[in-house]
């Protein structure tokens, strides 16, 4: 190897391992050079125009990721609570009149909720396209523009037919969202703070939870010219409307052009993330890497782990107010009672991302964890007799644990894909697994089987399982090819983490989490 890459890749090393408030030399970092954008990261720029000093410390560093925090995570945390308020309101309109209505009779009440995620798989890939060739703020401020006001036309559906479409296009509108955030996590952050932060903004699915059944038993006791449920589309519209502008004009894009940073808050945003070996960012679409990515065994694991987990979202966010009814609770009590599945959300969420993020190579042992406590829910749910109210609740509730792992799940994808086309395609056909998963959870629980749902749940108990069984292998896989780097005698390293654009499998000092 070049003496001259080692040592710049030791430097790194260095920086990293180094403790906080020690003084790390990073001037290696910024050599001059010309920068080609086609098979460079652009974060070459940013490193080639620095000419201060290139020394930081833990303290610096904390201060610029803080500043990305405030600036970053609470526009995400607030856009896909939106987002998971919007596409779950269904469940909740069931409740105050939607399904007579629009005569959403046998499965026509499943269809309407499963086609969304039809719209979700078509949209995924040409959003995350979007989000790589041109600013990301406009694609996700006119994304959430254009669904704001999708959502609101739901409320001018007068039949099913209509509804499916609308639901249709509102899940191809929403599709982008997630990719995209997935994106800009592996922008700003390094390795080891990913899995944490995709939880925080992940999390927002539960803490909405806490608010919206509030707010949308209020709406649904208007009295005026319109069905109750037709005011919370109307409401949640506007609001989601609104806020697509806030996303425009005041979401960071990435470390490369985001507002209101110093060039040497720019710079060590930069330069810290050399140590993740994966870019910054990269407008050309690269096919080789699309191949690389579709002949990679971890890719299919993950995204059969995405499918098969989500398997458990279905009695979650499509009847959960339905099948809590189904105890002997009216339709207020219904409503509420599912507040406290949005806190044990959050906090499964929360907890399983903070675990990644404090212990090294957790991920997986986090998502088996989530698996596990899925598997205890089926089988109390399945098994449990409906006046054992209690245990119903509380299994109910543990369901949610499938949000938990997939909050890890994102991260991981994340993580252990390098070259900045492969993470994209990576991050939109992760949501293709996430979204057929979807699709499939509602279609399982059939108007007949009501209020036991025994075959629903027999399937989320088998699939939880595979899931699981996956996971394990997934994180041998990983294990195994870290470990035959090791004995190839290329060690960790990043001096070419923003050279050539370089991928995971291209690049021997990459190394896997798990």
């Amino acid at each position: 190897m070049d003496p001259t890459r080692t040592e710049k890749a030791q430097d790194i090393v260095e920086a990293h391992d180094a403790p906080s408030g020690q003084d790390v030399d990073h001037g290696n970092l910024a050599e001059k050079f010309d920068v080609d954008t086609v098979h460079n990261d652009e974060a070459m720029k940013v490193l080639a125009a620095y000419h201060g000093n290139q020394v930081w410390d833990g303290q610096e560093e904390k201060r610029v990721r803080t500043k990305i925090d405030k600036r970053l995570l609470p526009i995400l945390v607030i856009t896909y609570g939106l987002q998971y308020a919007d596409k779950t309101m269904i469940s909740q309109a069931a409740l105050f009149g939607l399904r007579k209505d629009l005569e959403l009779t046998g499965n026509r009440y499943s269809m309407a909720s499963a086609i969304f995620y039809l719209g979700f798989v078509g949209g995924a890939y040409p959003a995350s396209q979007l989000a790589q060739r041109f600013p990301i703020e406009r694609v996700a401020g006119g994304l959430v523009l254009l669904w704001g006001i999708t959502f609101l036309l739901t409320a001018a559906c007068f039949a099913w037919q209509a509804l499916y479409v609308q639901r249709f296009f509102l899940g191809f509108l929403e599709a982008g969202v997630s990719p995209i955030f997935m994106l800009m996590v592996g922008q700003f952050y390094k390795k080891n703070e990913q899995s944490f932060r995709m939880g925080v903004w992940y999390a927002a699915s539960g803490l909405i939870t806490l608010v919206a059944p509030l707010v949308n038993y209020g709406l649904g006791h208007i009295q005026g010219s319109l069905s109750p449920w037709r005011y919370m589309y109307i409401v949640g519209g506007i609001i989601t409307t609104l806020w697509s502008a806030v996303i425009y004009l005041f979401m960071p894009p990435d470390p490369i052009r985001a507002k209101g940073f110093s060039e040497r808050e720019r710079y060590i945003a930069v330069a810290r993330l050399r140590i993740n070996n994966s870019g910054v960012r990269n407008t050309h679409f690269k096919k080789q890497q699309v191949l690389e990515l579709f002949r990679d065994e971890k890719f299919w694991l993950i995204f059969a782990q995405a499918f098969l987990s989500m398997i458990a979202a279905g009695p979650v966010n499509t009847f959960m107010p339905i099948i809590i009814s189904g105890f002997g609770y009216n339709t207020l009590n219904s409503l509420l009672l599912t507040i406290p599945a949005g806190a044990a959300g959050a906090i499964l969420i929360l907890g399983t991302t903070y675990v990644s993020y404090k212990f090294r190579n957790m991920r997986t042992i986090a998502i088996l964890v989530c698996e596990l406590l899925v598997i205890m829910s089926s089988l109390l749910l399945w098994k449990l007799p409906r006046h054992s109210k209690g245990g119903l609740l509380f299994a109910v509730y543990m369901m949610t644990a499938f949000s938990g792992g997939w909050g890890v799940i994102m991260g991981l994808s994340i993580a252990n894909s390098a070259g900045y086309t492969k993470r994209v395609v990576s991050s939109s056909a992760i949501h293709i697994g996430y979204c057929l998963g979807q699709f499939t959870a509602p279609l399982l629980f059939k108007a007949k089987d009501a209020p036991e749902y025994a075959p629903g749940f027999i399937a989320v108990l088998v699939t939880a399982a595979a899931s699981a069984g996956l996971n394990i292998l997934y994180r041998f896989i990983c294990v195994w090819q870290n470990k035959r780097r090791d004995r190839a005698g290329t060690m960790e390293a990043y001096d070419h983490a923003y050279e050539d654009d370089v991928t995971d499998k291209k690049n021997p000092q990459f190394r896997y989490v798990y």
